[in-house]
């Protein structure tokens, strides 16, 4: 049984390194590329509400985030926030990880990964 789901980017560094985390420590899990699979707009919206908002949701330090024309940053509503989202999936912060009671958390440590999973 998947305990665990994480969204993220197969190439992303800090997703394999929760990867491996969660299997060497014997946490059931599914990965979900979210290039291969965009996360549908009521799901992200969840992840938004639960976070504290979109800008605890999307990485704005990231070279996709400064790569955007100065008036694309300027999202304020939900619809801008998805369309956002929609044409630049790796704007989200990763690992995206949802447990099964759908408990929603951005990052990896493995100190929290240990507090959260283990």
């Amino acid at each position: 049984m998947t305990q665990v789901v994480l969204y993220g980017l197969k190439q992303c560094s800090t997703c394999v390194k929760a990867r491996t985390w969660l299997g060497e420590h014997g946490v059931s899990h599914e990965f979900i590329d979210y290039r291969d699979h965009p996360v549908a707009p009521a799901l992200l919206k969840d992840w938004a509400a639960q976070l504290g908002g979109w800008e605890k949701l999307v990485n704005r330090t990231s070279m996709t985030w400064r790569a955007l024309p100065e008036e694309r940053r300027g999202a304020s509503t939900d619809a801008q926030w998805l369309a956002l989202i929609k044409e630049f999936p790796a704007l989200v912060r990763r690992p995206v990880s949802v447990t099964q009671d759908g408990a929603v958390a951005v990052g990896f440590s493995e100190k929290r990964y240990g507090e959260r999973f283990v």
